[in-house]
């Protein structure tokens, strides 16, 4: 399985509205302090907007709803590994990404049978408070070669100039969160991180 090189983490179906149709080719909705009835609908908008942009919707923490709502990938945190049915997740066909942070969780991830595996911080980050220092970029060299061939996510304190470095260090993938949904001119910001991960980008 390939990811596309550019991943943005959003938290509702308006910013995908707003910011999939500039070419975004991947995208998790991570959600946060809503009402089941406004996360079910959040995820049903997204869908819709994904599935007419050709981008691939993941579905962050709330497997129940992805199930429900026939999504077919999803992102879990270890916390959420931990209370999540994964026999159910998989009758289901979905695909199933995990967050890391150090090397028992990795071990708890990959005994899961994720199919991509997501590393972070790499730098500090303002999005939440982390008990993790920020990893740098050896570590993902590292991850890597441990997880064989399974794509691997940085994530964590991203921003265009610091593009190449986690790319060369064997991630596959460079999620974003902040550099975008608090930047200026989210737009521009987004056309910036497309032309900048057009080189991994498959044809």
């Amino acid at each position: 399985m390939r990811l596309d090189p550019f991943y943005l983490i959003v938290d509702s179906a308006e910013w995908i509205a707003r910011l999939v149709p500039l070419g975004v080719k991947l995208v998790q909705l991570r959600i946060k302090d809503r009402t089941e009835a406004e996360i079910r609908a959040d995820i049903r908008n997204a869908k819709t907007i994904c599935s007419a942009n050709g981008c691939q919707l993941i579905i962050n923490d709330y497997w129940q709803l992805a199930i429900e709502e026939g999504c077919d990938f999803l992102h879990l945190g270890q916390e959420d590994l931990a209370g999540a049915d994964l026999p159910a997740i998989r009758e289901a066909g979905l695909k199933l990404g995990l967050s890391t942070h150090d090397g028992a969780e990795l071990e708890a991830a990959l005994a899961a049978k994720p199919d991509y595996v997501a590393l972070g911080p790499i730098y500090a980050t303002i999005l939440k408070q982390m008990k993790w220092a920020p990893q740098g970029l050896e570590r993902l060299s590292e991850w890597k070669t441990r997880i064989a061939g399974l794509p691997l996510v940085a994530i964590g304190g991203l921003n265009v100039d610091r593009i190449d470095g986690v790319f060369a260090h064997g991630a596959d993938s460079a999620a974003v969160v902040t550099d975008i949904t608090l930047n200026s001119d989210p737009e521009a910001r987004t056309r910036q991180w497309l032309k900048a991960t057009a080189r991994w980008r498959s044809p």
